[in-house]
C-alpha cells in the first residue's frame, strides 16, 4: 500500500451478546444491562505497545478523531499513532493530546518533514533541501511537544542517479547529523523509515542494514531505525535475524501483513512469532498499526482487534 495513496479503511463489528431461553418473572431481579454493556467493552491487556491510527475504527467511533482515540483506549490500546499530526490545526492536536494523557496512551510517530518521493533531496547534497529539511525538522519539535510525542519519522527521499552511493550517503549522514544537534536537546528521535522497492521504487533508504549503517554514523541518540516488518518482509525478509542484528538501532517498529498490507493474520508473516521475539528482547516502545483492514465496514474493525488479540497470545 502506498504511503501516498494510504486510504485509512474503516472496520470492525462491535461483539454483542445474545440471550436465549430466558424467563424472567415479576419477582426476579431487574438484569443489569450496563453490566453486559461492559463485558462487552472490556479492555483487552496486550503485552506490547501496538498503536492504532485514525480512521482504523470510524464505523465504530465516527469521524471524530478523538471519539476515534476513545475507542481505541476502550478496547486497550495503549498507543496510537498519525502520519498526518504536523498538518492538522493546533487546536485538534491540542484534544487529541488531552485525551491521550487523560487515558494514558503514548504518542507514536507522525512524519516530520516534506517527503520527496521522486526527487533526491538529501542525497543530492543541495544546501537549499537540506535548509527546507532542517527548518522542517525545527517546526516539527513544536508538534511533538503539543502532542508528547518522542519519535518522528524521516524519509530521505529518492535517490540521486547522478551520483555514488558512497557520495549520496555521506550528504545523508550530514544532513541528519545536522538534525540530530537540533533535536538531541529536546530529547526526541528521528526514526529513519526503508521502504521496499515495490511500492516506493527508487528511494535512497530501502533495507535495514542501510539504516543501521546511517545510524551508526550518525551516532546520535536523536537519530534510530523505524523497523517497518511489511516493507522489510518485501525488501529482505528473514525478520527475526535482521531486527536482531539492528537491535541496538532501532527505536521504533511498524506493522503490516503482507501480501495487502493489512492486519496481522490476514498475510503470511507469523506476527506471534515476531511479537514474542520483539516483547523477549524487553521492548517498551510502540508498534505502529500502519496498514488498512482487511474487510470493509464494522466487521473489518473488529476483525483487527480480534486479530491483535490472537498475535499478542505468545506468552
Amino acid at each position: 500500500m502506498d504511503r501516498r495513496k494510504f486510504i485509512q479503511k474503516g472496520a470492525l463489528t462491535g461483539s454483542f451478546l445474545s440471550l436465549g431461553g430466558l424467563s424472567i418473572n415479576a419477582m426476579a431481579t431487574t438484569v443489569d444491562n450496563s453490566a453486559f454493556a461492559k463485558a462487552d467493552t472490556a479492555k483487552h491487556h496486550f503485552n506490547l505497545k501496538y498503536a492504532p491510527h485514525i480512521g482504523m475504527f470510524k464505523q465504530h467511533a465516527g469521524e471524530d478523531p478523538v471519539a476515534q482515540l476513545e475507542f481505541m483506549a476502550a478496547q486497550g490500546f495503549t498507543a496510537f499513532e498519525d502520519n498526518e499530526m504536523r498538518n492538522r490545526p493546533i487546536a485538534q492536536q491540542e484534544a487529541m493530546a488531552k485525551t491521550m494523557k487523560k487515558h494514558n496512551m503514548t504518542m507514536g510517530v507522525f512524519v516530520a518533514h516534506k517527503i520527496y518521493w521522486t526527487e533526491p533531496n538529501l542525497a543530492s547534497g543541495k544546501q537549499t533541501w537540506r535548509d527546507e529539511f532542517l527548518a522542517d525538522i525545527k517546526s516539527s519539535i513544536e508538534v511533538a511537544k503539543r502532542v508528547n510525542a518522542k519519535w518522528m519519522t524521516v524519509v530521505p527521499g529518492h535517490v540521486d542517479l547522478r551520483q555514488n552511493m558512497a557520495y549520496q550517503t555521506a550528504h545523508v549522514v550530514e544532513t541528519l547529523k545536522q538534525a540530530s544537534a537540533i533535536l538531541e536537546p529536546h530529547h526526541i528521535t528521528m526514526v529513519l523509515e526503508p521502504l521496499n522497492f515495490r511500492n516506493h521504487p527508487g528511494l535512497f533508504l530501502s533495507e535495514s542494514p542501510q539504516a543501521y549503517q546511517i545510524c551508526k554514523a550518525v551516532n546520535s541518540p536523536s537519530c534510530k531505525i523505524l523497523f517497518d516488518i511489511y516493507h522489510q518482509q518485501i525488501q529482505e525478509g528473514n525478520l527475526i535475524p535482521n531486527i536482531e542484528k539492528c537491535w541496538d538501532e532501532i527505536a521504533y517498529f511498524q506493522i503490516g501483513d503482507n501480501p495487502g498490507r493489512n492486519e496481522p493474520t490476514s498475510g503470511e508473516i507469523n506476527y506471534k512469532n515476531v511479537f514474542k521475539y520483539i516483547h523477549s528482547r524487553g521492548f517498551e516502545g510502540v508498534l505502529g498499526m500502519e496498514h488498512g483492514n482487511s474487510i470493509e465496514g464494522k466487521t473489518g474493525e473488529q476483525r483487527v482487534i480480534d486479530a491483535y488479540v490472537e498475535s499478542d497470545q505468545f506468552l
